[in-house]
């Protein structure tokens, strides 16, 4: 999968595993395990099979997406499509996301 991070400077918080644990602390292992199955991944459709539970976010954060990185802690991030591509019914099609843009880690956005 094609990566991308916004804001950049985000991407320099995971640049090495001693970024990562800078920035991070506990959730370190976890996030890094994350990005390298993301990275590897040839599509989003392989992530339902991985740890992390990744999952389509509702209401006002619909569009994006988490993977778990711990019980209350996510990377969100939204596909890097224009056009999103769509099954027929309308939902995101999960085969053909091969890019995305992550946003945040290590967000906990059930607090917001």
């Amino acid at each position: 999968m094609d990566i991308s991070f916004r804001p950049a400077k985000l991407e320099k918080t995971v640049a090495t595993p001693r970024d990562v644990k800078k920035h991070y602390g506990d959730n370190t292992k976890s996030i890094i395990a994350r990005l390298e199955d993301l990275a590897s991944a040839p599509n989003l459709e392989v992530m339902r099979t991985l740890p992390g539970k990744t999952h389509e976010l509702k209401g006002d954060r619909a569009g994006e997406l988490g993977i778990h990185v711990s019980a209350n802690h996510r990377i969100t991030f939204r596909p890097s499509h224009d056009p999103l591509p769509r099954k027929a019914d309308g939902s995101l099609d999960w085969q053909q996301v091969t890019a995305i843009v992550i946003d945040e880690i290590n967000e906990d956005y059930h607090r917001r």
